[in-house]
C-alpha cells in the first residue's frame, strides 16, 4: 500500500514553504502588470529564509521520499505565486531534457546554464512529432534552419534544447534534440509573447537560420536512426513523465490559494466549512467549495502516485499524463468556480483570486493539452498505437 502521511520533519519544510509563499505573494503583482520585468532568482526578503527543495536533504529514512516532497513544495510555492519565489532555481524545461537524456559529460558541461526548451512551431502545436525544424549534418557542424514559438523561459534562458528532425522521411525517430546557446550565429530570439497569464515568466518566439552549432550539442550523442519505434523520439519524450506532474502541481498550489482566500472571505461573513456534517444540512456555498477541494484533493493524489512510480523505478508514462490532465483541467476549474462564489471579491485586482485564475489557465496546455494527454491514456489503455488513436 502506498502512504503519504507526512512525518514531522515532512510538515515542518511544508510549513515553511507556505511562510515564504506569503512574502512572494507581497511582490506577484508587480510582476504580473509589469511583465517585462523578471522576477529576480532571488528576493530581497530572502536573507535568513532557507530554499525548501535545500530543506529536503534534512530528510531521513523515516521521511516521506523526495519525488513527493518536491511535488509538495511546488505547490506550496505557487501557493504564493506561480512566477515569484524566494529562492528561484535557475533551472528550466530544458534542463529536465538534459538530465533525462543528456550523456554524463554533457550534464556535467551544462549543469549551470538554464536551458529552455523549444518544440513548438509555427505548423506544429501538440503534434511533436510534425516538427519540421531542420538539423543537416555539415562535417562536425550541426546546421539548424526553422522557426519556434511559445518557448517558456525563451528571453531569460543562457541556450535552449531545440527539437529538430535529421530526416523527415524517418518520421519520430528522425527527431533529434540539440543545444543551442544565446550568442552562436544564426540564433535569434524575435519576439516576447504578451500573455493572459504567467505574465513574468516569459515565453518567446525564436528562428534559426543556418544556425551552425558543434557536433557534441546533439544531446545524448546518438545520430542512428531507429529503423523500427520512435528512436531518440522516445527518449526525449520522457522528458515529460517527469515535468508534467510537476505542471499539475503548479496548478494545484495556484487552485489551493484560491480554495483558501474563498475560505477566508466566507469565514469572515460567518459560513464556516464543515467537512463532518450532513450534505444535507449544507448550503449550496458550503457543498460546492467542499466538492472544489475534493477535486483539487484527487488531482494532487494522480500527482502524487505518478511521482512515487518514478522514484520507485517504475513506468509512469500514463500515469504522468492522467496528472497533466486531471491537475490541469482541475487548476482551471477549481480557481474559476471559487471566482463564481466570491462575485465582485473575484474579479477585482486588489485582490489575487483574478491573476490565479488567469495564470492557471496554462497548466490545462503547455507540456501537452489535456486532450493529447487523454490520447496518451487512451493508447496505454487499450494497447493501441499512435496511428491506431491518433
Amino acid at each position: 500500500m502506498i502512504d503519504f502521511t507526512l512525518t514531522e520533519n515532512d510538515q515542518k519544510i511544508l510549513n515553511e514553504t507556505r511562510r515564504q509563499a506569503l512574502i512572494c505573494r507581497e511582490h506577484a503583482r508587480h510582476y504580473d502588470e509589469h511583465e517585462d520585468d523578471f522576477a529576480p532568482d532571488e528576493l530581497p526578503e530572502a536573507k535568513g529564509f532557507q530554499n525548501p527543495y535545500f530543506m529536503l536533504g534534512t530528510q531521513t529514512k523515516d521521511d516521506t521520499g523526495f519525488p513527493i516532497m518536491s511535488m509538495l513544495v511546488t505547490a506550496g510555492q505557487t501557493w504564493g505565486d506561480y512566477t515569484v519565489r524566494m529562492h528561484r532555481s535557475g533551472a528550466a524545461l530544458g534542463n529536465a531534457a538534459l538530465r533525462a537524456s543528456g550523456t554524463p559529460e554533457q550534464q556535467e558541461r551544462w549543469k549551470d546554464k538554464r536551458l529552455a526548451m523549444a518544440i513548438t512551431e509555427p505548423g506544429c502545436g501538440s503534434d511533436s512529432k510534425a516538427v519540421q525544424t531542420t538539423a543537416v549534418l555539415d562535417g562536425d557542424e550541426w546546421v539548424l534552419n526553422g522557426e519556434k514559438i511559445f518557448v517558456t523561459t525563451g528571453c531569460k534562458a543562457d541556450g535552449v534544447v531545440v527539437w529538430a528532425t535529421i530526416d523527415k522521411e524517418a518520421g519520430r525517430a528522425g527527431i533529434k534534440s540539440f543545444i543551442v546557446f544565446k550568442g552562436m550565429p544564426g540564433f535569434d530570439v524575435t519576439h516576447k509573447e504578451k500573455k493572459l497569464g504567467i505574465r513574468a515568466d516569459d515565453t518567446a518566439a525564436m528562428v534559426f537560420k543556418d544556425c551552425r552549432i558543434p557536433r557534441d550539442h546533439l544531446l545524448g550523442g546518438d545520430e542512428t536512426i531507429a529503423k523500427k519505434g520512435g528512436g531518440g523520439f522516445k527518449g526525449v519524450m520522457k522528458t515529460f513523465n517527469m515535468t508534467r506532474p510537476g505542471v499539475a502541481a503548479i496548478g494545484l498550489g495556484m487552485a489551493q490559494a484560491a480554495i483558501d482566500f474563498t475560505k477566508g472571505v466566507l469565514a469572515d461573513e460567518g459560513i464556516e466549512i464543515d467537512w463532518g456534517s450532513s450534505k444535507h444540512s449544507r448550503s449550496a456555498i458550503q457543498q460546492e467549495l467542499i466538492e472544489i477541494e475534493a477535486d483539487v484533493d484527487a488531482a494532487m493524489l494522480t500527482v502524487l502516485h505518478s511521482v512515487w512510480l518514478s522514484g520507485a523505478g517504475k513506468p509512469n508514462n500514463m500515469e504522468a499524463s492522467i496528472a497533466k490532465a486531471k491537475g490541469g483541467e482541475i487548476s482551471r476549474t477549481a480557481t474559476s468556480r471559487c471566482l463564481e462564489i466570491l462575485g465582485g471579491l473575484g474579479i477585482t485586482r486588489d485582490y489575487l483570486p483574478e491573476k490565479w485564475f488567469r495564470d492557471t489557465r496554462i497548466t490545462d496546455i503547455y507540456e501537452g493539452t489535456g486532450q493529447i494527454q487523454r490520447l496518451i491514456i487512451a493508447r496505454e489503455l487499450l494497447e493501441y498505437s499512435s496511428a491506431q488513436l491518433s
